[in-house]
């Protein structure tokens, strides 16, 4: 086996970087997982994931935890209705909609981030994540690289993958290709509590999805696990809208003001939201690697996730993907078909890079179909088929 006696550094702990770390623990590779949160509780977790049969559900099975998270899924959070930015309720799945149905392609089930993240950590070594390890830089050692981080601390390894996110540390060291801007921002708001925090709203979500579609923008939201409730505007906007509009994001009476007056159409039973976020708004300007990108493949060095395609939600293939880079650089490293680490690298590369194309491709024209003049009219067709 290729990492046989070779020390591997992941450098990052999310959905992607804890699935690889628990696939090449179970062919007994030894691996670490280097996180630049302080702890396994420091990290406020994002809105839930929905996990694709043939990709991040995938990679759930390989690594033994499907019972896991099957306990742990949420049930009826894959349901939806559409609306228009009036509230008027256009499709609704609530009544047809199974809350169970494994095996079923369109079936896609959700799971709160930070619950997952737990089923991933419990399933590692004790040990396995070094917390506090913020990556700066590396150099080359030996045949390896000795990694520092900005706690002062290093460490060196024989493999280095980098499952750092959009603005990767590790992406510079195998190419000079950097992420385009889409051309959409979303403002991610978050209400604690929401049943007793925004009750018309709760109510109309019934613990499942929302997407309101008028005039080029949308609100799409979800339930969050623990009973909180987040959602997005999401619209079309200069890429440098988030620094430059002079909002306060910690004032609603002022982002409530933005929203009248950016979303004049939209009624007023959006106002709740604006009322009772509960925490700063995030502007979140939409990315993309170029489609068609490809590097030289390193002897001991890849990327996956988001470092190696980030890509718009629209699609929901961030973390699958993520996941099925884990599942497949795995299989790759430990096969016996490949006679250098660089050829199994290489092998992953070209498989990760052309699949992920094809994702971002349909994120992209998910994203202008749902901010177009006819994004209702798109949607409720789309969903109908389905």
């Amino acid at each position: 086996m290729l990492p046989e006696n070779k020390q591997v550094a992941i450098i990052g702990g999310g959905p992607g970087g804890l699935t690889l770390a628990r696939l090449l623990q179970l062919q007994n590779v030894n691996v670490k997982v280097y996180e630049r949160d302080l702890n396994k509780n420091a990290r406020v977790q994002g809105s839930p994931l929905d996990l694709h049969d043939e990709s991040g559900l995938a990679a759930i099975h390989k690594a033994n935890l499907f019972e896991e998270f099957k306990n742990n899924f949420m049930p009826g959070a894959d349901k939806t209705i559409i609306l228009d930015e009036n509230g008027t309720i256009f499709f609704s799945d609530h009544e047809t909609n199974p809350e169970q149905d494994f095996g079923n392609e369109h079936f896609r089930p959700e799971i709160d981030r930070g619950v997952l993240r737990k089923i991933l950590l419990e399933s590692l070594s004790p040990e396995t994540v070094v917390w506090n390890s913020h990556f700066i830089s590396m150099e080359k050692q030996n045949e390896g690289w000795l990694l520092h981080f900005k706690n002062g601390s290093y460490a060196y390894a024989d493999i280095v993958i980098g499952s750092d996110g959009a603005n990767s540390k590790i992406r510079p060291y195998i190419t000079d290709i950097k992420p385009y801007y889409s051309g959409i921002t979303m403002l991610e708001g978050s209400i604690y509590e929401s049943k007793k925090a925004a009750p018309y709203i709760d109510s109309l979500l019934n613990d499942g999805k929302i997407m309101a579609f008028g005039n080029t923008k949308n609100i799409l939201m979800g339930q969050k696990g623990g009973g909180d409730l987040g959602f997005y505007a999401s619209f079309k906007a200069n890429e440098n809208w988030a620094v430059t509009n002079e909002l306060n994001y910690a004032d609603k009476t002022q982002m409530l003001e933005w929203f009248k007056k950016d979303y004049p159409e939209w009624g007023s039973i959006w106002y709740e939201l604006f009322e009772n976020v509960s925490a700063p708004f995030i502007p979140r300007p939409i990315y993309c690697m170029p489609l068609d990108q490809t590097w030289e493949t390193l002897p001991n060095v890849t990327i996956i996730g988001d470092a190696a395609h980030v890509m718009p939600p629209f699609a929901g293939e961030g973390a699958n993907m993520a996941m099925l880079d884990a599942l497949e650089l795995s299989e790759c490293l430990t096969s016996d078909q490949y006679n250098t680490v660089q050829e199994a690298i290489s092998f992953y590369e070209s498989n990760m890079r052309e699949r992920a194309s094809k994702a971002a491709q349909e994120s992209l024209e998910n994203g202008e179909k749902m901010h177009s003049k006819e994004a209702l009219k798109t949607m409720l067709e789309f969903f109908n088929e389905h």
